[in-house]
């Protein structure tokens, strides 16, 4: 028996997969003008960000700060250094490692793209801003939180 007989638009993971599915096509929709992925879009934006912060890092770094898979981070790390957009180069503090920084045209774009994402965003969480002002990010924090 399920905990919500009046059906599955009862269910907060239900309804929460249709918000996710809903942003994530606004997503693409205001990266696909800039020929960016949203994957592409968080890793070269987060390193643009910690670059910005006078940190350098590793792809275990940006996989850390992003919460994004490892595996995921490394293959769009390599298809952002293909595109021109960021740079591998030796850790002067550990020659074992690779640190990232965004290239000139990476720096460009993610600025580009951050403005597209917020005007995305804005346009997505304005209805539920409006609805309940103060309780979006908290609620946001909460589940995000690890």
């Amino acid at each position: 028996m399920t905990k919500f007989p009046e059906g599955p638009t009862a269910s907060p993971g239900f309804l929460l997969w249709h918000a996710t599915l809903r942003w994530q096509r606004a997503m693409a929709e205001a990266l696909t003008p800039l020929d960016l992925t949203h994957a592409q879009f968080v890793i070269l934006a987060s390193t643009w960000w910690l670059n910005g912060a006078g940190e350098r890092p590793n792809q275990a770094r940006l996989s850390e700060f992003t919460g994004s898979d490892a595996r995921m981070t490394s293959e769009v790390v390599r298809r952002l250094l293909a595109k021109g957009l960021l740079e591998r180069e030796q850790d002067p503090a550990d020659t074992r490692a690779k640190v990232l920084h965004a290239t000139e045209a990476g720096r460009e774009l993610a600025a580009a793209a951050i403005e597209a994402v917020e005007s995305a965003d804005t346009a997505f969480f304005t209805p539920a801003a409006a609805a309940a002002p103060d309780a979006l990010l908290p609620l946001l924090h909460a589940l995000s939180a690890r």
